[in-house]
């Protein structure tokens, strides 16, 4: 029975190493191909340069012209750690990536407001695990050459925020017909929730959905500290 029990732990720990190179090997592989894409992208259109096009826009909105319910709201949905990590959350990621092996696909991105801008402005949409390694990359070039408030300054200026406004000028005239400057607390949470997923939680596309996507905005920057629970609820109140 011992010597049985000895070949069974030489079995696991065998089984156990070959996974583990396995992984490092396959883990190596996308770090390779992520760093190739992030080399080519930055070569093609340096960073400074994809900042310039989006600081041109006619739209551009500068985050002093932003109400800070709105700036806060977003920290607070989106990326509650932004002024405290260098692009990469470790915490978030590692949340998402148990999400992602229960679910079997890369559904939950953990993604920093820094890589988010590296989606908009270099790799797209398409949810893969080189293109993910490619936007730390780039993120980390956003963290290198730019203060935190410029790196949100851009994101919020160049996010999707449904029926074809891509930035918060186009999204707060659009939706509610005034400036950003102008935008009420109830408009700016409700605005902050939009770009997770535009299809769904626009104004015009479902009041309602908005709507409870506004709370759980409200429900962050409660638990972020950024409001208490009575002015939430006065703020949700509003509509």
């Amino acid at each position: 029975m011992s010597f049985i029990l000895k070949m069974l732990r030489r079995l696991i720990a065998m089984i156990f190493g070959v996974a583990l190179v396995a992984a490092l090997v396959v883990g190596g592989i996308f770090v390779y191909s992520g760093h190739s894409q992030y080399e080519k992208l930055v070569a093609e259109k340096p960073v400074a340069q994809a900042m310039g096009e989006v600081q041109a826009k006619s739209t551009y909105t500068p985050l002093e012209n932003i109400p800070d319910i709105y700036k806060n709201a977003v920290i607070a949905i989106e990326d509650h750690r932004f002024y405290e990590h260098h692009g990469l959350d470790l915490i978030a990621t590692l949340r998402a990536t148990v999400c992602n092996i229960r679910a079997g696909e890369l559904d939950e991105g953990g993604s920093t407001i820094s890589q988010q801008l590296a989606k908009n402005l270099y790799t797209g949409a398409e949810k893969t695990l080189s293109r993910k390694i490619t936007e730390f990359f780039i993120a980390r070039d956003f963290e290198k050459n730019y203060t935190k408030d410029q790196i949100l300054e851009a994101y919020i200026n160049s996010i999707y925020y449904g029926d074809g406004y891509y930035d918060i000028a186009s999204a707060s005239y659009g939706y509610f017909g005034v400036p950003p400057t102008y935008l009420g607390n109830g408009q700016a949470t409700m605005l902050a929730g939009v770009p997770n997923a535009p299809s769904v939680y626009a104004p015009t596309v479902n009041y309602d959905l908005a709507r409870q996507r506004q709370r759980q905005v409200l429900n962050a920057m409660v638990k972020y500290d950024y409001l208490t629970q009575d002015e939430a609820d006065a703020i949700y109140a509003q509509g």
